[in-house]
């Protein structure tokens, strides 16, 4: 069974950063695509990042993109999620989710992931 636990979500001003951990469990961590999704209250969930198995692609939203960046260590079963410059509008629960099929590309689709998190707290302050 795999499970997802994110860690590093908090309070930050405006113009802050912070670091983001996924860690994963189980020994097929390195064969999967990773994502980051984040939800706003009464939004829906919505893609951030993600990173293909090998950790060689990258994709990011629009919003976050040039801010954030997405990074994966394979031999600690972990993925990260940089954000820096933070925004009032970053506000939301960040999720760390993992892709359905082994060796596959980059996806935002919500859908296209089997596994999640629990998910993590980050508030900007203006």
């Amino acid at each position: 069974q795999v499970q997802l636990a994110e860690s590093g979500g908090g309070l930050v001003q405006a113009g802050g950063s912070l670091r983001l951990s996924c860690a994963a469990s189980g020994r097929t961590f390195s064969d999967y695509a990773m994502g980051w999704f984040r939800q706003a209250p009464g939004k829906e969930r919505d893609f951030v990042a993600a990173i293909s198995w090998r950790g060689d692609t990258t994709d990011y939203a629009d919003s976050v993109k040039g801010r954030f960046t997405i990074s994966r260590d394979n031999a600690k079963n972990t993925m990260y999620l940089q954000m820096n410059s933070l925004k009032p509008e970053d506000t939301a629960v960040y999720y760390c989710a993992r892709d359905r099929f082994a060796q596959s590309v980059t996806r935002r689709n919500v859908n296209e992931y089997a596994y999640w998190g629990q998910g993590t707290q980050v508030t900007v302050s203006s």
